[in-house]
């Protein structure tokens, strides 16, 4: 079945999710975030035997739980479930980047930022570290 995704999802498709979450969060999916999402599948090791037609199932899967009351809480169970602990502080440097793409990290990025590194336990330091890289990548003069 190409159009459904099998479970459990790939620790692949679990970052994939993170960058659309991110990217939707807003309620406006950003060209400069789409091609950020695009250049991390085609160019970062991590995604390099990762089928990129499997990005559109995926990017239904988000946009279908974010159509739900608690979308958001099953997103972060598919993620726990399925992303190795190993790659949450990746993941969270994806959703930074995709969030700074365009220049602007609207409230409710900010926001969902914060919900990511809570769900994720990740270290505040790190997380600020993170986050500082994202900005400095992504500056204008």
């Amino acid at each position: 079945m190409p159009d459904a995704i099998p479970h459990p999802m790939t620790p692949q498709d679990c970052l994939v999710a993170v960058m659309i979450a991110i990217s939707a969060s807003d309620e406006n999916i950003r060209t400069a975030e789409l091609v950020k999402i695009e250049s991390a599948v085609n160019n970062l090791p991590i995604f390099g035997d990762y089928d990129v037609d499997r990005v559109q199932i995926v990017a239904q899967t988000v946009f279908d739980l974010f159509s739900e009351e608690d979308g958001l809480d099953a997103l972060f169970g598919l993620v726990r479930a399925n992303l190795p602990e190993r790659l949450y502080e990746t993941a969270y440097a994806l959703a930074c980047d995709v969030a700074a793409a365009d220049g602007s990290i609207q409230h409710t990025e900010l926001r969902l930022l914060e919900e990511i590194r809570y769900e994720l336990e990740l270290d505040r330091l790190h997380a600020a570290a993170i986050e500082r890289g994202a900005r400095a990548r992504h500056m204008t003069v």
